[in-house]
């Protein structure tokens, strides 16, 4: 039974079991039927199964083994019943009593499941799928979230985001996806997708796009668990290594984005106490791997450098101890080695801060103001250095246009927090 499952509580065994196992569960049910969509109906049949029976019989001792075995039994029920698929039967009779043989559980044969896991993550990465299906179908599939929690997460109703996870089933079916693992260039490109939908979810989840809350800790904390799995799953990779470094490090912060009456926080009056050390440590090592490996010669890119870059905020007892001439020549690397307008502005904070405000806006100046539409990032980040350089009534108009762009309630609040702020100030100069 999963760690912290209680016995006497069969549906929060269910549950557990299920978030535990769902994503081994479907990747080896869809290596053996080839179909990804039967195989999340036969897992979520299973789930179901477990529902209405173990409040009855009681919490097997092994609850992922249960899960699997049911889940087997109802695809050779379904092949069975399938007239035209009669061939199947032999063949999945056959894979369930080798499969029994070979891996009575889920804690058996871990290497031969774990690349279920992995063959999994990229079939839900396919290059068939816009990247909103392929976070939504990853969550699914692999995070073994339920639609409702999904489509709370991307602040979508539960029919519409069923839609979009059946429509993306059906589009793998009908691109005839591979379930084996790419090889070559096209690994590496499946890789830079999943890589890039795990950062997805969790940007979502850190800093929410739009609604009423600034953060969504859970879907924050999925991407992280889902990093933390690509990094056991692909040890050999620096940039996956690097991507769990960086989720772990901005993810320690999560506990001092917010204070008592909800309101957000921003970095440099963060209560750094309360900043998770355990996660912290997790990201100073798989970044210590990542190193390793990129002393080897391997090469690294974004996620590698942005881990660097959050790495030394998390060194830093005090925010006047920040490097930050260190972090504004990681973001310059990291400007040449992954160039677009977010890492352009967030390279203007790093210069402000290391070489003065004058040097931020020069930095920002450059950025086009169409490359990020209406977003609320560059008339924040002006605000912000014009407030360091003593122009506050040009801060507060900043911060204004700041809090009208942005769909977020708890940033609107901060921004307009700050605007009101810099505008009496700038009132009072005058």
């Amino acid at each position: 039974m999963p760690a912290g499952t209680s016995a006497d509580d069969p549906t929060e065994a269910v549950h557990s079991a299920w978030r535990a196992d769902a994503a081994r569960l479907v990747g080896a049910l869809t290596r053996m039927t080839r179909d990804v969509e039967l195989a999340a109906d036969l897992a979520q049949d299973a789930l179901v199964a477990a529902l209405e029976q173990w409040p009855v019989t009681g919490v097997p001792d092994n609850p992922s083994a249960w899960l699997m075995t049911t889940a087997k039994r109802r695809a050779v029920d379904h092949f069975r019943r399938a007239d035209t698929l009669r061939r199947k039967v032999a063949e999945l009779e056959g894979a369930h009593r080798g499969e029994e043989a070979r891996m009575p559980d889920l804690d058996g044969q871990v290497d031969h499941i774990e690349d279920d896991v992995l063959r999994l993550v990229f079939l839900s990465c396919h290059p068939s799928l816009t990247p909103e299906s392929r976070a939504a179908l990853t969550l699914r599939l692999v995070g073994g979230l339920t639609t409702a929690e999904i489509a709370r997460g991307f602040l979508t109703t539960e029919s519409t985001m069923g839609q979009r996870i059946s429509r993306a089933k059906k589009t793998l079916s009908a691109a005839h996806a591979d379930f084996e693992l790419p090889t070559g260039e096209e690994r590496t490109r499946r890789l830079d997708d999943v890589m890039a939908v795990i950062y997805l979810i969790f940007n979502e989840g850190y800093t929410a796009t739009a609604g009423d809350d600034w953060m969504r800790p859970d879907l924050a904390a999925e991407a992280t668990r889902l990093a933390r799995m690509l990094a056991d799953l692909a040890p050999d990779e620096p940039e996956a290594l690097g991507l769990q470094a960086l989720l772990e490090l901005q993810g320690s912060r999560v506990a001092a984005r917010l204070d008592v009456d909800g309101t957000p926080v921003l970095l440099e009056s963060q209560d750094r106490a309360l900043w998770d050390r355990l996660m912290i440590r997790r990201g100073l090592a798989a970044l210590q791997r990542a190193s390793g490996l990129a002393a080897q010669g391997r090469p690294v890119g974004r996620y590698f450098l942005q881990a660097c870059i959050a790495a030394e905020h998390a060194r830093a007892q005090r925010p006047e101890d920040t490097a930050w001439r260190r972090i504004a020549s990681l973001y310059d690397v990291l400007a040449g080695a992954a160039p677009g307008p977010v890492v352009e502005v967030n390279r203007a904070v790093a210069h402000g801060r290391a070489f003065g405000p004058s040097a931020g806006l020069a930095v920002l100046d450059a950025v086009d103001p169409e490359s990020l539409g209406d977003s609320p990032l560059v008339p924040s980040v002006r605000g912000d250095l014009l407030e360091m350089a003593g122009l506050h009534a040009e801060a507060g108009a900043a911060f204004a246009e700041a809090a009208a762009r942005t769909r977020n309630e708890g940033e609107r609040v901060v921004l307009h927090r700050r605007a009101a702020d810099n505008l009496a100030r700038g009132s009072r100069s005058d």
